[in-house]
C-alpha cells in the first residue's frame, strides 16, 4: 500500500472516530446562597437572580436557575379558580351581550369571585378587566350608578390603559367612566406593607414586577390590585388586594417545596464547607440530586442595621469538592442600583481565576474594590515607587510625609 493510500485510509478511520464520539457535556452550574440570619434571607434571591445573570453570558455552560433546582409550583387552588373564572366569562360575555342584564350581574359577580381566587396564576389583568368593566356597565343599565363607580375605580386600579370597545358599551358607560377617572376618589392613593415567611420573594403588581419582600408599595391608586409572589422553592401565592388611602398590611408565610426542605435541612454543613479550602460530602450530594457540576457558593451575612452584608463566595467543583476560586466582599444595600454590576464584577473575577484549574484568591482590579470609602484618612500612603531611603534624599520636599493637621 502506498503512502498516499494509507494517509487516506488513517484519515477516515479518524474521521469516523470523531463523528462516533459523544459530543462534549456542557459544564451544569448554579448558584447557591446560603443566609445566616433573617436580613441576609431577604436578600438571598436578588443576589442569586444576578449572579445567575452573569453566568448565563458565558459560553460552554448550561446554567440552571433555582427555580429548576428547588421548583417553582403553581397553587393548584388558584389553577382551578381561573378554569372556572375563564368559563364563567364566556357564559357573562354572552349574557351581556344578548341584553340580558339580570342574569348577565349574577354571572359576572361570581366570575369576579373567582378571578379573585385565582391570583397566583394571573399574569396581566386580562378577562379579569374585562368582566370588571361589563359588571360596571351593568350595574349602570340596572340604575346602581353608585356601585358602577366602585366598579369603575377596581378598573381603573388593575388597567388604567384598559380601553372600552364602543360597540360594545353603550355611550353612558363610556361617559360615567370618563368622569370617575377625573373624580376626586380616583387621585386617592394607598400603600401596601408586604412581607413574606421567608422574606425574599420576588414581587409582581398587576403583572409588573416591582422587588423583593420585605416591600412597601408606595402611592398605589385605591381599587383592586392583582398582588403575586415568588420564591425558588416555595409555592406562588397571590391575591387580589384591595387598596385604599389607609395602609395594607399582609404578612403571607409561602409554602415550601419538599426538594426545598431537604435543602434547608443541610445549609449548615454547606455553609461549613463553602468557608473551607475543600468542600466536602455535601456538596458532592448536591451535586447529584441537583445535577450540576459546578457552582457559586456563597456564604451570607448582615453585617449592620442599615442593610450591609458580607459574602464569602467560592468556585467550586461540586463532585470532588475542589475550591476553584474565592473571594470576600462588602455591599451596602441596593439604592443606586449598583449591587448588579458590583457582583457582576465579583462572578467575572471568580471565573477568570478558576481557568488556571487550581485555586486562586482573586483581587480585583479596581482600587476601590473591597473598600468601604470609611479607611483612615490619615493612614501612609504606599503608593508609587516611594521608600523609607526618600528621608535621606538632599534637596527632598519639606512637606513631604506631611498632613497638614500636625501641631503648629
Amino acid at each position: 500500500m502506498t503512502y498516499l493510500c494509507r494517509r487516506a485510509v488513517l484519515l477516515t478511520l479518524l474521521s469516523s472516530a470523531a463523528f462516533a464520539a459523544p459530543p462534549p457535556t456542557p459544564r451544569r452550574m448554579s448558584v447557591l446562597v446560603v443566609p445566616m440570619d433573617k436580613g441576609a434571607e431577604s436578600q438571598q434571591v436578588k443576589l442569586e437572580t444576578y449572579m445567575l445573570e452573569t453566568l448565563s453570558e458565558y459560553q460552554g455552560l448550561t446554567v440552571k436557575p433555582t427555580e429548576e433546582l428547588f421548583g417553582n409550583p403553581p397553587d393548584e387552588d388558584s389553577a382551578a379558580s381561573l378554569k372556572r373564572a375563564e368559563t364563567g366569562f364566556k357564559e357573562s360575555r354572552e349574557a351581556f351581550e344578548a341584553r340580558n342584564y339580570e342574569d348577565a350581574e349574577r354571572k359576572l359577580r361570581a366570575t369576579v369571585k373567582e378571578f379573585t381566587k385565582a391570583a397566583s396564576a394571573l399574569k396581566t389583568c386580562g378577562h379579569l378587566c374585562d368582566a370588571v368593566a361589563m359588571y360596571a356597565a351593568v350595574l349602570q343599565a340596572r340604575g346602581d350608578v353608585e356601585e358602577a363607580k366602585i366598579a369603575i375605580l377596581d378598573l381603573q386600579a388593575l388597567g388604567p390603559t384598559f380601553e372600552l370597545d364602543r360597540k360594545k358599551y353603550p355611550q353612558e358607560f363610556i361617559s360615567l367612566r370618563a368622569t370617575v377617572a377625573t373624580s376626586r376618589n380616583a387621585q386617592l392613593r394607598g400603600n401596601v406593607n408586604l412581607k413574606t415567611k421567608p422574606n425574599g420573594a420576588r414581587v409582581y403588581l398587576d403583572g409588573e414586577f416591582m422587588g423583593y419582600t420585605p416591600i412597601k408599595l408606595e402611592t398605589l391608586p385605591i381599587g383592586k390590585h392583582i398582588l403575586r409572589v415568588e420564591r425558588p422553592g416555595f409555592k406562588q401565592w397571590g391575591t387580589v388586594v384591595e387598596v385604599s388611602p389607609e395602609e395594607t398590611p399582609i404578612t403571607q408565610e409561602l409554602t415550601a417545596t419538599p426538594g426545598y426542605k431537604a435543602y434547608d435541612s443541610v445549609l449548615d454543613k454547606l455553609a461549613g464547607e463553602a468557608l473551607k479550602e475543600k468542600g466536602g460530602g455535601t456538596m458532592a450530594s448536591l451535586a447529584k440530586t441537583l445535577g450540576i457540576d459546578r457552582s457559586l457558593v456563597g456564604v451570607l451575612k448582615e453585617i449592620n442595621d442599615s442593610g450591609g452584608t458580607e459574602l464569602v463566595l467560592g468556585l467550586y467543583d461540586l463532585k470532588n469538592g475542589t475550591r476553584l476560586a474565592v473571594k470576600k466582599a462588602n455591599f451596602q444595600g441596593d439604592e443606586y442600583g449598583q449591587l448588579k454590576s458590583e457582583l457582576g464584577r465579583m462572578v467575572n473575577q471568580l471565573m477568570t481565576a478558576a481557568e488556571g484549574g487550581g485555586e486562586k484568591v482573586s483581587k480585583s482590579a479596581d482600587p476601590l474594590d473591597n473598600r468601604s470609602g470609611q479607611e483612615d484618612w490619615n493612614a501612609e500612603d504606599k503608593g508609587g515607587n516611594r521608600t523609607t531611603k526618600d528621608k535621606k534624599k538632599k534637596g527632598g520636599d519639606p512637606l513631604d510625609r506631611m498632613n497638614g493637621t500636625e501641631d503648629w
